[in-house]
C-alpha cells in the first residue's frame, strides 16, 4: 500500500529539517533565517549557541508585492547586521527552493555586505 503525499508544507519542514541538521549559527557567523508566509517575508539573524537573536526584520513594514518586501528587506537586513558587528553569515532558506523571493532577499543581503 502507497502512502498518500504530504501536504507542500509537511514537505518544506522535512526539507527545512534536513537543513538544520547541517546549517547552525555561531556568534561569529550567525544563522539568517528565513520564513514567508502568504503575505509577508520574515528574516532573524540568530546566534543558535547561546540561543539570541542578534537581529530581526518583517515584511510588515514594507508595503508591495512580495519579491519587493523580499529585497527591501534584504538590504534591511544587512544594514542591521553590520550595526550588530556581523559580516558573515550561513542561510538558512527554511526549506524553501532558492528561486523568487527566497532569491531576492538573498541577492539584496549580498549586496547589502553581508557575506554567505
Amino acid at each position: 500500500m502507497k502512502i498518500q503525499a504530504k501536504s507542500k508544507n509537511d514537505l518544506r519542514k522535512r526539507r527545512h529539517a534536513r537543513i538544520r541538521a547541517r546549517v547552525t549559527g555561531t556568534a561569529a557567523r550567525p544563522r539568517l533565517s528565513l520564513f514567508t508566509s502568504n503575505r509577508f517575508v520574515y528574516a532573524q539573524l540568530i546566534d543558535d549557541e547561546a540561543g539570541t537573536t542578534l537581529a530581526a526584520v518583517d515584511g510588515r513594514a514594507h508595503p508591495g508585492s512580495m519579491l519587493a518586501q523580499a529585497k527591501a528587506m534584504g538590504t534591511e537586513i544587512a544594514k542591521r547586521a553590520k550595526a550588530a558587528g556581523v559580516a558573515a553569515v550561513v542561510f538558512d532558506r527554511g526549506g524553501y527552493t532558492y528561486g523568487g523571493r527566497v532569491k531576492a532577499f538573498a541577492d539584496a543581503a549580498r549586496e547589502g555586505g553581508l557575506e554567505f
